[in-house]
């Protein structure tokens, strides 16, 4: 009897250059509590990648995301724009705040929030007199936002913009990278991300004022007086000096983990783009994808079997793989939640399916990826052709 096949994972965490050293440097130091030399460390060199002025390295990516819409002073009666084709975090910070998240589908071009809609959206807002607080952009699976039309957009209606950039580091846009856009920005370094702190996440902006601003409220907004002091409510969302010690170590080596994903990516085009009903998704010429995660559509008419079944067919061979986001206008907790359209992003559910894309993946794992798909589409349709 052969022994199970050890499970190739959608996008596992990938260590593999300082981390150890520089989280023993941290162990060592006695800096373990939040605050320190590495946490100063992270945001100088993550600022400094991305190319903003300044960070705040926090707790999480949906802690950045709320500090960042708190900041804009956003509440109860306020409305937040935001795409339907996402994971619940992007929204969860609006609801939190007691304000209407209003939510758009996707374009088809890059499945990332449709410019039209958007326009549309902020159009009869401004007609009737309420615009919203704030726009909240998403990078989709790694592939910067439609940026012309929207940065474009949110000037001219003077609402702010927050990039949602928490699948994208090392994306481009424009010879802009993913991080750089808006009033603010928020990164993620959860354990599927791109690089990883275990958990973590990040705010960055040009206006330095910001992000003091974030420090302060993320360290329960005491003042900097010898006793505790508090003029505001604060939180306790910074990140400890031992998680970014391993985010320094994760950073020295993101350009390794762009170069496997793009692989990868490349490779599953090479080796299923031939297969009937198969789609990819779309690139963007304007920009640069990190290609986090590498998503196709099935067409079942033409495929032989719907996403599901190749799904469960994967997961027989201990290979993980999951739909695209269910969008949130569909989501039991956001019910009654309104989205302008949600054809696009409906369809894109029903037919999208996430591939095993860690950078830490063996190319011979992903061509074992491959081949399953590939047996998948032989089977069914021969099946058909002798029932036939």
């Amino acid at each position: 009897m052969s022994e199970k096949r050890a499970r190739i994972y959608l996008s596992p965490p990938h260590m593999g250059g300082r981390e150890r050293e520089l989280l023993l440097d941290a162990f060592d130091s006695g800096w373990l509590a939040p605050l320190g030399p590495h946490v100063d460390g992270f945001e100088r060199e993550m600022a400094t990648r991305v190319g903003v002025k300044d960070a705040a390295a926090l707790s999480s990516g949906t802690a950045s995301l709320h500090l960042a819409l708190h900041m804009l002073g956003i509440g109860p009666g306020d409305r937040v724009i935001a795409p339907t084709l996402t994971f619940i975090a992007t929204v969860t910070p609006v609801i939190h705040l007691g304000a209407e998240v209003v939510l758009v589908d996707s374009c088809k071009e890059s499945w990332n929030i449709d410019p039209q809609g958007l326009a549309d959206e902020l159009r009869e807002s401004a007609e009737a007199g309420c615009l919203p607080k704030a726009v909240i952009s998403v990078d989709l699976y790694g592939q910067c936002a439609d940026y012309d039309a929207i940065e474009e957009l949110c000037a001219k209606y003077e609402v702010p913009l927050i990039e949602d950039a928490a699948e994208s580091l090392g994306a481009s846009y424009g010879g802009r990278a993913a991080g750089s856009f808006g009033a603010m920005s928020v990164l993620s370094f959860n354990g599927n991300k791109i690089i990883t702190t275990s958990g973590g996440g990040m705010l960055l902006s040009d206006r330095e004022e910001w992000v003091v601003r974030a420090r302060k409220l993320a360290s329960q907004a005491k003042e900097p007086v010898a006793h505790y002091e508090h003029l505001e409510v604060g939180f306790n969302y910074r990140m400890s000096n031992v998680l970014a010690a391993m985010g320094r170590g994760q950073l020295e080596t993101l350009d390794e983990h762009l170069q496997a994903r793009r692989r990868h990516n490349g490779a599953y085009r090479d080796g299923l783009g031939g297969l009937p009903g198969v789609d990819f998704m779309p690139l963007d010429p304007r920009g640069e994808p990190n290609h986090w995660l590498t998503c196709v559509t099935i067409d079942p008419a033409r495929f032989g079997a719907d996403r599901e079944t190749i799904r469960l067919h994967l997961e027989t061979l201990n290979i993980e793989s999951r739909a695209v986001w269910k969008p949130m206008h569909l989501q039991p907790a956001l019910k009654g939640v309104r989205c302008r359209g949600g054809e696009v992003s409906e369809s894109l559910f029903e037919r999208g399916l996430c591939l095993p894309s860690g950078s830490g993946m063996s190319d011979a794992d992903r061509d074992s990826v491959v081949a399953a798909i590939q047996a998948c589409h032989r089977n069914v349709n021969s099946s058909q052709v002798s029932m036939s």
